[in-house]
């Protein structure tokens, strides 16, 4: 074949890069996302997306590499290849011009040229890489059924003879083109005091506050000593990991202001069935009920909408504030943890644990009402 088919599923089409794309190519190009997570060339004007169009994409279909256009609503959207690897291997490469992201457009357009490349050209096995930390890559890789492989050190080419670490993932022929795993997503939930968000960058200064705080330190003995922005920025990391591998819901505590004044998870969470919960706070928030509160709404969500039947936690004996909120919540001791944490300066040290089920738990929630009502 010499050149793109035109394909659509009636909302989204695939076809040969035009020139009347070049504008839309530059601003694409020029994005900071798209510096950050691929090669294109910087700078990037007007020449280099005629090039792109002219010479790049057509050329490319006589060696393997299979590009197309995304258009939606009459506009460019995107770009979006299949790069032929030979023996019915391909892997599979996408870009977004700012203004379609987070509509579904790529997905779309991803999928089409999947089914294309797997009925039209022989594909049996489409493989994905991305550099770690592009989320909205692995997001819409999860989306069309890929499996995860996991991370491959030093794999990718960035700028130069830059070399990065990268995710990798397949999709075979025969694959169901869903979702393989649970990718679990952090809701908003309020009460009339405290709320409950994502995670963001901008929390980052608030979490080296509340981690590097010597009560914190002391109890949470684990955490790095000292803390600094990079040990934040990596939790935050680990944090949008749990959710994408479906072990962990992580949120902010905020209250009206949206500043954080504490965190709390579920975490360890095993086939939809059991999780730990887990917390803490920020100095100013201390003493306040701020963490119990929060922590009952993650209860909620966990129980209501994970479909969690049992949900554990645990604290060092003499952590009397964890304990209580843990016990506020309707957690209920289940037997002492020998050496089953670790506290600065101690190092091990014997933990109480808990529990509460789900039948536990709604009926407490159940008798608080009636207490209410009469």
């Amino acid at each position: 074949m010499s050149g793109a088919p035109t394909l659509t599923d009636g909302t989204v089409t695939v076809r040969a890069h035009r020139d009347d794309d070049l504008d839309a190519i530059v601003e694409q190009s020029q994005d900071p996302d798209s510096v950050r997570w691929t090669t294109v060339p910087t700078p990037y004007g007007l020449a280099e997306a005629q090039y792109f169009v002219r010479e790049v994409m057509p050329g490319g279909w006589a060696d393997g590499r299979w590009g197309f256009a995304v258009e939606a609503g009459g506009r460019y959207a995107g770009t979006v290849e299949l790069r032929d690897e030979g023996g019915g291997r391909a892997e599979i490469a996408f870009g977004s011009h700012p203004s379609a992201r987070g509509t579904g457009t790529m997905e779309r357009a991803c999928r089409m040229v999947l089914d294309w490349g797997f009925a039209q050209q022989g594909v049996r096995t489409v493989v994905w890489h991305a550099h770690v930390g592009n989320w909205a890559s692995r997001r819409l890789a999860w989306r069309l059924g890929f499996s995860f492989g996991g991370t491959l050190r030093g794999y990718l080419r960035h700028r130069g003879d830059e070399l990065v670490d990268a995710w990798s993932a397949t999709l075979l022929s025969t694959d169901d083109r869903s979702p393989r795993t649970v990718w679990l997503e952090t809701p908003v939930l309020t009460d009339s005091v405290v709320r409950l968000r994502p995670l963001r960058a901008s929390d980052v200064d608030r979490v080296v506050e509340a981690a590097a705080d010597e009560r914190t330190q002391r109890w949470l003995g684990r955490m790095p000593s000292p803390y600094t922005s990079d040990d934040a920025a990596t939790w935050l990391e680990a944090t949008t990991e749990g959710a994408a591998s479906g072990t962990s819901v992580t949120w902010a505590v905020t209250g009206d202001d949206d500043v954080l004044v504490g965190a709390v998870n579920l975490f360890d969470i095993e086939a939809q069935t059991s999780a730990e919960v887990g917390f803490w706070a920020h100095p100013t928030a201390r003493g306040r009920g701020v963490i119990t509160r929060a922590s009952a709404l993650a209860l909620r969500h966990g129980f209501e909408t994970l479909g969690l039947l049992r949900i554990q936690g645990h604290a060092a004996l003499g952590n009397a504030a964890s304990r209580h909120a843990l016990e506020a919540i309707g957690l209920r001791e289940a037997g002492l943890a020998r050496l089953g944490t670790f506290v600065r300066p101690e190092g091990r040290v014997d933990a109480m644990r808990y529990d509460v089920l789900v039948e536990e738990w709604r009926a407490s929630r159940a008798e608080a009402r009636r207490g209410i009502s009469a």
